[in-house]
C-alpha cells in the first residue's frame, strides 16, 4: 500500500495517550489501534479532521504517500 500511516510517531511525539485521543475523536480504542497500526481501508474526513484537531497537526502530519515501484 502506497499510504503510510504515521499516526503512531505523531502520538509519541506528542506524548498523547492514544485513550484520550480515541475519546476526543469518538471513535473505540480498539478501532484507534487500528488506525494507528495502518490496518484500517480508509479513514473519514470527519476522524481525520477530529485527529488533527486534537494533535495539532496537518493531515500530511499523519500520512504518507510513497510510491510503489512495482505500479
Amino acid at each position: 500500500m502506497p499510504i503510510i500511516v504515521k499516526l503512531d510517531v505523531v502520538i509519541a511525539d506528542r506524548k498523547v495517550k492514544s485513550k484520550d485521543l480515541a475519546e476526543f475523536v469518538d471513535i473505540t480504542e480498539a478501532n484507534m489501534s487500528l488506525l494507528k497500526q495502518g490496518k484500517v481501508k480508509g479513514i473519514r474526513f470527519d476522524t481525520l479532521l477530529r485527529i488533527c484537531e486534537y494533535l495539532q497537526c496537518q493531515p500530511g502530519d499523519i500520512l504518507k504517500y510513497t510510491p510503489d515501484s512495482k505500479d
